[in-house]
């Protein structure tokens, strides 16, 4: 897939993938363009997990506010990143792409095993907020039957996925019609119902204003992930070179945005002691606005099935991304060789078929824990940060060696935005908490073997890159 004999990284000519529009070696099938590209970015960066982010916050207090928005700055810097590396390197597989041509395979494999963790994790995440909104009509309350719907949300979007990458591209632009306007909805028309004594205090539980707002940033910070999705899925692009950038830039800038506008208007039409234990708190904030009654519980169904819509979108475009990465990587051979397989339709299966088993475990575990939500979001906030640094640290590697010469008016510009990509990757590891970073660091220890077998049935000790080169 990388080119790592031909040349070095960064003169003309020479990049990872040649051609501009429909890399070398792609997969078959249809492309998707700017907007269904847009779409996937919103899709899965805005999914299930904002319908319930708010409730989550409300539980640490109003400091998630400004951290929201710090946040905020820090996941446009990581888009613009992408962007750059998605221009100049618009391979599949994204992220394991630019580390491996930066930093060698090692480095690309652990990027590359660390998102696959992060997908199949964090959608188990979005599988549980979904079950949330299930609920809200059916009230199927309970862990038996929080899983039982879960698993049917997660196979369900494997289904379509199967069926080829036109029929998903189309699942997820309609199910990304069907969320955004909603939450647009709420966010417009909730600024005119605040109540400023329905934000609560500061600090839930008047403890240290320092570890809250850790705590709020390591809630917040995985609901930027995703934001990568494009540049994962390059391959399956019209044209890569042009539309991850514009994508990737398009989607983040509306998602924070929309979560800004969104987190604000719900602090401030549901009362903080409710809204703080609530399972659906974007349909609470519309029964609230339409004054209750009758009137209140029909535009909150509304929400909540707009909400379930959004579930579906999610954990449909997550699915991809599943399947997407290892596909990458196995083509290299950092992966089992069955995950580069493919149907006529151009569907890696097993990919799909494994990634939703693997979702289906964790959401077991999940169900098992105290705080499920919770419990994965801080999991796969760690493991999102690993392909984040990677790739930002690429970035830096690449205007210290190549980009000074090549651009040299925008070296200073671009430099800054990296080390703000790479100070937000570094912010995940440390919002995540230290029991989410000991269970990251031994899922990521886990892959080693994988590795060792990887390179063990090529007969190969040490670099490939050094053999190649030298040959």
């Amino acid at each position: 897939m990388i080119g790592l004999s031909g040349g070095r990284m960064g003169e003309p000519g020479t990049s990872a993938v040649e051609a501009v529009g429909a890399p070398p070696g792609a997969p078959p099938g249809a492309r998707l363009g700017l907007p269904q590209a847009t779409a996937l970015v919103v899709g899965n960066v805005v999914g299930t997990g904002i319908f319930l982010l708010p409730a989550s916050l409300a539980a640490v207090g109003t400091i998630s506010l400004p951290v929201l928005a710090v946040t905020t700055v820090g996941a446009m810097a990581v888009a613009v990143v992408l962007g750059r590396l998605g221009a100049r390197i618009p391979a599949g597989g994204g992220p394991y792409a630019y580390a491996r041509e930066a930093f060698g395979e090692f480095a690309g494999f652990w990027t590359a095993w660390s998102f696959w963790l992060t997908a199949w994790a964090g959608n188990a995440g979005a599988a549980v907020a979904w079950v949330g909104y299930v609920d809200y009509f059916l009230g199927w309350h309970g862990t038996t039957a929080g899983v039982v719907l879960g698993l049917a949300g997660i196979w369900a979007a494997a289904a379509v996925n199967l069926t080829g990458v036109r029929s998903m591209g189309r699942f997820q632009l309609a199910t990304t019609v069907l969320k955004f306007l909603p939450l647009v909805l709420v966010a417009v028309a909730g600024l005119f119902f605040l109540e400023v004594a329905n934000f609560g205090p500061l600090v839930e539980g008047g403890g240290s204003v320092w570890d809250a707002a850790w705590l709020a940033a390591g809630l917040i910070l995985f609901a930027y992930s995703g934001m990568e999705s494009v540049a994962i899925v390059a391959e399956r692009l019209a044209d890569p070179a042009r539309d991850v950038g514009r994508a990737s830039v398009l989607g983040v800038a509306a998602c924070g945005a929309l979560y800004l506008l969104v987190t604000v208007a719900v602090f401030g039409t549901v009362p903080h002691d409710r809204l703080a234990h609530s399972t659906a708190p974007f349909a609470d904030a519309v029964e609230a606005m339409a004054g209750g009654g009758l009137g209140g519980e029909l535009w909150g169904g509304v929400l909540a099935a707009c909400a379930i819509a959004a579930g579906l979108g999610v954990l449909n475009g997550w699915t991809l991304l599943v399947a997407e990465m290892p596909l990458a990587a196995a083509r290299d051979g950092m992966f089992p060789r069955a995950f580069a397989r493919l149907t006529p339709r151009g569907v890696p299966a097993v990919g799909v078929v494994t990634g939703a088993a693997l979702t289906s475990l964790m959401l077991v575990f999940a169900y098992a824990s105290e705080n499920a939500f919770a419990t994965i979001l801080l999991f796969a906030s760690f493991t999102s940060a690993v392909p984040y640094f990677f790739s930002a640290a690429a970035q830096l590697l690449w205007l210290r060696t190549r980009g000074r010469s090549a651009h040299r008016r925008r070296a200073v510009a671009d430099t800054a935005v990296a080390v703000a990509a790479l100070l937000f990757a570094t912010a995940m590891v440390y919002g995540a908490g230290e029991r989410a970073v000991m269970l990251g660091v031994l899922a990521l220890l886990a892959g080693v073997p994988v590795y060792i077998r990887a390179k063990a049935r090529r007969g190969e000790y040490g670099p490939r890159e050094t053999a190649v080169q030298g040959s």
